[in-house]
């Protein structure tokens, strides 16, 4: 489970820092049990919509639930991020 105060705190930090590689990195010795992953917005789905949107980027949730990682829109279910940062077109 990821809480709303979680993905408030990632959001926040990312817009501070930026997002890449060591913000993520950042944000993996920040929230040990959360997974993160760092991707472009092309790697998403188009039909998603992030859980959270900061400066340039879009965050979403995935779930490992039935040992198979798939994109949820439940915070309940979440055990990661997907950050993805926006294209400029």
């Amino acid at each position: 489970m990821i809480a709303p105060d979680t993905l408030a705190k990632v959001t926040a930090q990312v817009n501070a820092a930026g997002l890449s590689e060591a913000a993520v990195i950042a944000l993996r010795q920040a929230w040990p049990g959360v997974s993160f992953t760092y991707c472009s917005e092309d790697d998403v789905p188009a039909r998603l919509k992030p859980a959270a949107e900061g400066d340039g980027f879009g965050i979403y949730l995935v779930s490992g639930a039935e040992h198979c990682v798939a994109f949820t829109d439940n915070l309940e279910a979440a055990s990661g991020l997907v950050l993805a940062a926006q294209s400029e077109d």
